[in-house]
């Protein structure tokens, strides 16, 4: 499997346009036209898919960060493009919020409605600012509840983040490593054929001294037995 930053980033990407792909078809859907539970289940899974999306551009600029430089400015568009997506999803998640809130105020009984001992509404202000101050405690509280989770989320993300460091780290020196030992490998075969040619060398000049001490002694005997 590739594990070069382009091939990772571009994984990431992938990911990227897939989850804003389903952020799109729930807040075109569900989110926007659904009752009740089902939109708040809806907007719910578009929150989670919000930060899934904002993990995938964090993983995208930490790969960037290994593409050589004669390249890496196509990339940045990218990112950037990809940033300007999850901004305007972001903002079209809370404004459908927003929508569902407002919803959810109107739709209470006794909000603003005249009855028959009031036919003004005279108390319409008040149960109105009751329903509000209400739907405001219930809505810090979710949102301190999505703090807190934001908060658990990017300490988990950080956490996988150095992981990956350490990891990659450990893969480039395990390279360095193995690039020091292939050169030290052929140094080694270099200095191994070297060693051989000269024993073969050796050998021949000791061949040749052999040989002509036997014709010396040839000779000598030839001489002593014809003298």
């Amino acid at each position: 499997m590739d594990s070069s930053p382009t091939t990772l980033f571009d994984s990431y990407e992938q990911d990227f346009k897939q989850i804003v792909q389903s952020i799109r078809d729930k807040l075109d859907g569900d989110a926007k036209d659904g009752q009740g539970e089902q939109r708040k289940a809806a907007l719910r899974r578009v929150e989670m898919e919000l930060d899934e999306a904002d993990e995938m551009v964090s993983q995208m600029e930490i790969e960037i960060q290994g593409i050589p430089q004669s390249i890496r400015p196509s990339y940045q568009s990218r990112i950037k493009a990809a940033k300007a997506d999850l901004t305007r999803y972001k903002k079209l998640s809370k404004d459908v919020h927003a929508q569902l809130s407002r919803a959810e105020l109107l739709a209470r009984p006794g909000v603003g409605t005249p009855t028959s001992d009031e036919p003004y509404g005279a108390t319409s202000d008040r149960t109105r600012l009751l329903a509000g101050t209400a739907l405001l405690e219930d809505g810090s509280r979710r949102l301190l509840d999505s703090q807190r989770i934001a908060l658990e989320t990017e300490e988990q993300g950080a956490d996988i983040l150095r992981s990956l460091r350490g990891q990659r780290e450990q893969i480039q020196n395990a390279r360095d490593t193995l690039q020091r030992a292939d050169t030290s490998i052929d140094r080694a075969s270099g200095t191994l054929k070297k060693m051989i040619r000269r024993m073969y060398q050796q050998r021949v000049v000791t061949a040749a001294i052999i040989v002509v001490l036997v014709v010396l002694i040839l000779i000598i005997l030839w001489a002593k037995l014809f003298r």
